[in-house]
C-alpha cells in the first residue's frame, strides 16, 4: 500500500470513514475542526451523512439517534465541547449503544487555551458522564496508530456496545506524518444488531425502545451489574501497552500520547550518558495497562517518573494504584499548552 503524508485530524476522519462510519454530527471547536470539515466533504462521497449541529448537546444525541438504528456513527470536539457531550455520552452508554468519540485535547480548565494538552484525561478515563459509566478508551502516540487506533475503535464499540473514546491532543491533531491508510470497509461485513436496533421488531405488533429509565430498582441494580461484568472483562482481556527498552532498565518512565514520543527521546539520550531508563507507554488508559507495571522487577527500579501534559498531574492515580508503593513514583508535568 502507498503511503500518503497526511495531517492527524483529517487522517483520522479518512480512518473513520474506511472503518464504515457513515454519520458524524458535531461542532466547531479548536483544534478538533479539521475532523469536521474534512467529513463534510467525504462522508457524502460514500454515501454517508455529515451534520453540523445546532450545538455540540445536539450533536451527542442525534449520533445517539443514528447508533440506535445500527449505522456506525461518530463525533469529535475538544475541551468544553466534551463537557457539553457529556450527558448524551452516559445516555449512549447506558442505552448501551456503540459509538466513536474523538477527544483533541486543549488546555484547560473551561475555555482554557487552544493549544495542546493532557488535561482530559480524568473525564475520558474516570467520569465521561454521570452515572459511574465508562468508556473504552485508546490513547494513541504517532499518527499512524491514530489511524489504526480510530479504524478498530468502532469495532471495539460494537463488540461491546459502549462509546469508544480516542484520546489524543492538538499536537496530534496538527501533526503530519507518512502513513498507510487501511482498506475500505465492506459494509456487509459489518456486525449484525438486528437483535437490539429500532429498525427490527421482536414481534410483528411491538416496537423496540431502547431507554436508560429503569423503573424498578432491582432492574437498576441489574444493569449496574451488567456494566460492571463488561468493564471487567475489558480489565482482564483489554489492556494494551508499549514497552520500550525495559529490560535492563533501572529507571521506568511511563507516558502516553504526544508525551511519550518526547519520552523516546529522553531515553535515547540518557541510554547515551550510561543512565538505563525505559519506558512503558499505556496505549490503552481505560482500562489502564496494570499488566505491565506488574510485570517489573522492583528488585532493580530505582523509580517511576510519570511524565504527562497535565497540571496538577491525573495518569498518576493510575501509576500509584497499579505500583502500590513497590517504588517510588515521581512527576514531570507541564500544562496550559507548553508541551512536555
Amino acid at each position: 500500500m502507498s503511503r500518503e503524508f497526511v495531517k492527524g485530524t483529517e487522517a483520522m476522519a479518512e480512518a473513520a470513514v474506511r472503518a464504515g462510519c457513515r454519520f458524524f454530527a458535531g461542532y466547531p471547536i479548536t483544534p478538533q475542526n479539521e475532523i469536521p470539515e474534512y467529513l463534510s466533504v467525504r462522508l457524502p462521497q460514500v454515501g454517508g451523512e455529515f451534520i453540523q449541529g445546532e450545538s455540540e448537546i445536539a450533536s451527542i444525541y442525534m449520533v445517539y439517534v443514528v447508533s440506535s438504528v445500527g449505522i456506525r456513527s461518530m463525533t469529535s470536539s475538544s475541551g468544553p465541547g466534551l463537557a457539553l457531550k457529556t450527558e448524551g455520552i452516559t445516555y449512549l452508554a447506558g442505552a448501551e449503544l456503540p459509538a466513536v468519540i474523538i477527544d483533541v485535547a486543549r488546555g484547560g480548565p473551561a475555555i482554557g487555551q487552544i493549544l495542546p494538552a493532557q488535561q482530559d484525561y480524568l473525564f475520558a478515563t474516570k467520569s465521561p458522564g454521570p452515572g459511574g459509566i465508562r468508556c473504552f478508551v485508546f490513547a494513541p502516540s504517532n499518527v499512524q496508530e491514530a489511524v489504526d487506533l480510530v479504524y478498530e475503535a468502532f469495532d471495539i464499540a460494537d463488540k461491546y456496545r459502549n462509546p469508544v473514546i480516542v484520546l489524543t491532543d492538538g499536537a496530534l491533531g496538527n501533526m503530519m506524518e507518512a502513513i498507510e491508510f487501511p482498506k475500505m470497509r465492506d459494509l456487509t461485513t459489518l456486525p449484525n444488531k438486528n437483535d437490539y436496533i429500532l429498525t427490527k421488531r421482536d414481534t410483528v405488533d411491538k416496537a423496540r425502545v431502547i431507554q436508560t429509565y429503569h423503573a424498578a430498582v432491582p432492574d437498576m441494580q441489574q444493569a449496574n451489574i451488567k456494566m460492571a461484568a463488561k468493564y471487567a472483562e475489558w480489565e482482564k482481556n483489554e489492556q494494551r501497552w508499549e514497552e520500550y527498552m525495559l529490560d535492563d532498565a533501572e529507571i521506568v518512565i511511563t507516558a502516553y500520547g504526544t508525551t511519550a514520543r518526547i519520552a523516546k527521546s529522553a531515553i535515547k539520550s540518557l541510554r547515551k550518558e550510561g543512565i538505563k531508563a525505559g519506558m512503558i507507554r499505556p496505549i490503552t488508559v481505560y482500562p489502564f495497562p496494570g499488566n505491565a507495571f506488574n510485570k517489573l522487577n522492583y528488585n532493580k527500579i530505582k523509580f517511576i517518573l510519570n511524565a504527562e501534559m497535565s497540571i496538577p498531574a491525573q495518569m498518576f492515580f493510575d501509576v500509584d494504584y497499579v505500583v502500590r508503593q513497590r517504588t517510588p513514583i515521581y512527576n514531570q508535568l507541564s500544562s496550559g499548552g507548553i508541551v512536555m
